[in-house]
């Protein structure tokens, strides 16, 4: 190239140097490239940035907001088949979000008190009436003398031997007994009592306080006595709190609530082997596992217990059935979108833009929302202008602010309580603005600068 032709080429240089300074100082400046912000207005509202703080957040959670319960098409179909006839199951509580209708109640048919008898493993307590009338020196000399009830029946008297006692009353066991003191010449002047009543028992669990085993004594055993003696219901007394009894393969329920509006229920005579367990949102696992606890503990025969298990067992597996259609069905419809859900929406410099359901019966943070979702990049992600942004009526949004640029912050992420469409906006790095205007802006000013070279 010439000298001439060199000194041609220098002033178009010059010439177009500042139209390329020019075009990036408006690349630079967001002429070619828009960045989304938070702005002081929008949508004819005004925007209000509050920041957020341990105590600002206590605020922002002050607006009410109930979590949908499970739909009632979750519980709305069929499928399971009729109960097994030995065995009959509460229908499970309606969820939260469907009108709860009352549980039934199914009293257990009237029980006529006996008079107690004797069984294996009561105590039985024998006393003198003088020392002369010992038995065996023992009686001599403590005038009292215990007696556990063994496995066939008899206790064993010093001196006497084995004598039946199971099945029978007390006052029957004692005239048993008179005509052996006195052919054994054997002062029969004796009083005999229970001691410990070991053999007739009911079991109580659940949402009482302290779960046992209570016996029945001589008088009649109660309903509500036994619940007292358990501490007492943990439950509240709404519609779907339940005490179910189960007895002789059946199931009774009575609601909490109308137990303590009925003093009749209170007075429910129970017999020998009821198993009573209250509950609030029924579990089918763990009411198996209890009733199955107490066949083992109250089934005088192994055929009869297994026969029990083996209904109580069919039961609910027919309930397992009904709830797995139920839940096919929620599923099903969720997948069409027919089941109304409230949403949670995430945008800007997130790691994935989107919507975010809410979960059932309960709350959810931005904490669990943000980083549940992969959080955001800080490489282009700016930590300290994280947004929640949320409508405050027809012509307010409040902005509440985290700057998580102090990463000690996000314990208030924690804390900060999401509501229906709420929209999580991260803004962008400046750094990032700038390089993305200018990767927006480059390809045209290289091709505007090499226009103006060659013009």
């Amino acid at each position: 190239m010439s000298r001439l032709t060199e000194g041609a080429e220098a002033p178009r240089l010059f010439v177009a140097l500042p139209v390329v300074l020019t075009l990036l100082g408006l690349g630079g400046c967001g002429v070619s490239y828009k960045s989304p912000t938070v702005e002081s207005a929008a949508a004819g509202a005004t925007v209000d940035v509050v920041s957020l703080t341990m105590t600002s957040v206590v605020q922002a959670n002050a607006t009410p907001y109930t979590p949908r319960g499970l739909p009632a098409a979750f519980f709305a179909t069929g499928g399971g088949g009729a109960a097994a006839a030995s065995v009959s199951l509460p229908d499970p509580p309606d969820p939260a979000s469907a009108p709860a209708a009352p549980l039934e109640l199914r009293i257990p048919p009237a029980h006529q008190p006996e008079p107690y008898r004797i069984g294996v493993g009561d105590v039985l307590s024998l006393t003198t009436e003088s020392e002369s009338a010992g038995v065996g020196g023992v009686l001599g000399a403590n005038r009292r003398q215990s007696f556990v009830v063994r496995d066939d029946g008899a206790i064993a008297v010093p001196e006497i031997g084995s004598i039946q006692v199971a099945g029978r009353t007390v006052e029957q066991a004692e005239s048993d007994l008179f005509p052996v003191f006195v052919q054994n010449q054997l002062d029969p002047s004796f009083a005999l009592e229970i001691e410990a009543f070991n053999s007739k028992r009911v079991s109580v669990g659940g949402a009482v306080g302290a779960p046992r085993i209570v016996p029945i004594a001589l008088t009649p055993l109660k309903l509500g006595e036994v619940l007292a003696e358990a501490g007492g219901m943990t439950v509240d007394a709404d519609d779907q709190a339940a005490i179910r009894l189960y007895r002789d393969g059946t199931l009774y329920q009575i609601p909490v609530s109308q137990f303590f509006a009925r003093g009749d229920l209170q007075q429910i005579q129970l017999k020998d082997g009821d198993a009573i367990y209250v509950d609030q949102s029924y579990d089918l696992d763990q009411a198996q596992r209890y009733y199955a606890q107490q066949l083992d503990a109250f089934a005088e025969r192994r055929e009869a217990r297994q026969a029990a298990l083996l209904a109580l067992q069919t039961e609910i597996n027919l309930r397992r059935g009904e709830l797995a259609d139920r839940r096919a069905l929620h599923e099903a419809r969720g997948d069409l979108g027919a089941e109304p859900r409230d949403y949670v929406y995430l945008t800007g410099e997130v790691a994935q833009q989107g919507r975010y359901v809410l979960p059932y019966q309960r709350q959810v943070s931005l904490a669990d929302v943000l980083l549940g979702q992969g959080g955001f990049p800080t490489v282009t992600g700016d930590p300290s202008a994280i947004y929640v942004l949320r409508a405050a009526g027809e012509t307010r949004i409040l902005a509440w602010h985290l700057d998580a640029s102090n990463a000690a912050n996000m314990i208030v992420a924690t804390r900060m309580e999401m509501r229906p469409s709420d929209v999580i906006f991260v803004e962008e790095q400046p750094i990032t603005k700038w390089s993305r205007a200018l990767q927006q802006a480059f390809p045209i000013l290289v091709n505007r600068a090499s226009n103006a070279i060659d013009g």
